[in-house]
């Protein structure tokens, strides 16, 4: 799962972003309005959290942004700005929560993991798809009630593919999903390619049927 951290507070977005990681989040960190808007032009993410003062802008304006261009990002505004006011008009323009500083890490963790769930995997800790089940907490996956071990990247990309089940998603996507921005320096797919037929053949051996179809020259689909 990706994070963007809109923070410019440059001590706090990286204790965000390392209690995060330990969390088994991909993070990505914008210090500015100009940044912000960059990333969230380029990408997407499974959650933004978003400051609202911000060097250069304002982070309400980002947030009307994201909804003008339809995108389904979900965003948790982190600010020191915690009257009811600012509360109510940032969830009126769509975001999904509004976290006051000072917090708690695990808190912001905990809000994270909800607003992903509701957003993907409706509001469920535990996803089944016939003979799959995946326990989003424990992060385990089972195959006719058997585990089946799964590296982290294999598990990510699991996950990407049922939340988008049905839906062609290209290696370009599947790079950034897994990498991050990092994506753009890569000369080819090889690692995608790898992590999905590690990912097959294990679901496979399991007694999976073969949800996970490539569409050559196309991309993937989760077809269930």
């Amino acid at each position: 799962m990706k994070i963007l951290i809109v923070e410019d507070e440059p001590e706090l977005a990286k204790s965000i972003k390392q209690y995060l990681t330990t969390e088994q989040y991909l993070c990505e960190v914008a210090y500015n309005y100009a940044e912000a808007l960059e990333k969230t032009d380029l990408y997407s993410y499974d959650c933004i959290l978003l400051d609202l003062m911000l060097p250069g802008g304002d982070g309400m304006k980002i947030l009307r942004h994201l909804k003008e261009e339809n995108k389904q990002d979900g965003v948790i505004i982190i600010s020191a700005k915690d009257s009811l006011d600012d509360k109510i008009t940032g969830l009126q323009i769509g975001a999904d929560d509004y976290l006051a500083k000072p917090f708690h890490l695990p808190e912001l963790a905990a809000r994270i993991h909800s607003v992903i769930r509701r957003k993907n995997f409706g509001h469920s800790n535990i996803i089944e798809q016939n003979e799959i089940s995946v326990d989003l907490l424990a992060r385990k996956v089972m195959v006719n009630n058997k585990e089946v071990p799964l590296t982290k990247k294999e598990f990510d990309l699991l996950l990407y593919f049922i939340s988008n089940k049905n839906r062609v998603i290209s290696r370009n996507a599947l790079a950034e999903h897994l990498t991050g921005d990092m994506a753009d320096l890569f000369d080819n797919h090889h690692v995608i390619y790898v992590h999905i037929r590690n990912l097959k053949k294990k679901l496979s051996d399991a007694g999976s049927a073969n949800y996970l179809k490539t569409l050559y020259g196309t991309g993937y689909k989760w077809d269930i």
